[in-house]
């Protein structure tokens, strides 16, 4: 058996997979998780801009693949203002709340879960 660690979301797992009889097929992964003895060293920190009004965080991981209104446009809660395509999908981010529209990320830019991707103030 050949083991793996993997992390997922910041949590490492130890995945044991098994070779069978030499060929290339895998039997079906024992995962267990592992404790991490010290956490993985952090990016330096972004300067962050101040901000005034409600961010509007990524969901998941993605790219901003369209705007849906322009930089400076009034929205009402429920619009959509940005398509996140995450897993080849697009995701429609719609306005928590309503007022201007500022874009945070960039139209083509990767961004983290919990990145802030617009604010609406």
């Amino acid at each position: 058996m050949r083991k793996f660690i993997v992390t997922i979301e910041g949590k490492q797992y130890e995945v044991g997979v098994e070779e069978v009889g030499g060929a290339t097929t895998v039997a079906a992964p024992v995962v267990t998780e592992v404790k991490a003895a010290a956490p993985a060293p952090a990016a330096a920190p972004k300067a962050a801009a101040p901000v005034n009004g409600t961010k509007m965080e990524a969901p998941m991981p993605g790219m901003i693949k369209a705007y849906k209104v322009a930089e400076g446009a009034t929205v009402k809660e429920g619009d959509v203002i940005l398509v996140l395509e995450a897993m080849k999908m697009d995701n429609d981010i719609t306005a928590v709340c309503g007022g201007v529209v500022s874009f945070k990320a960039a139209v083509g830019s990767n961004v983290n879960t919990g990145d802030v991707m617009a604010v609406i103030g």
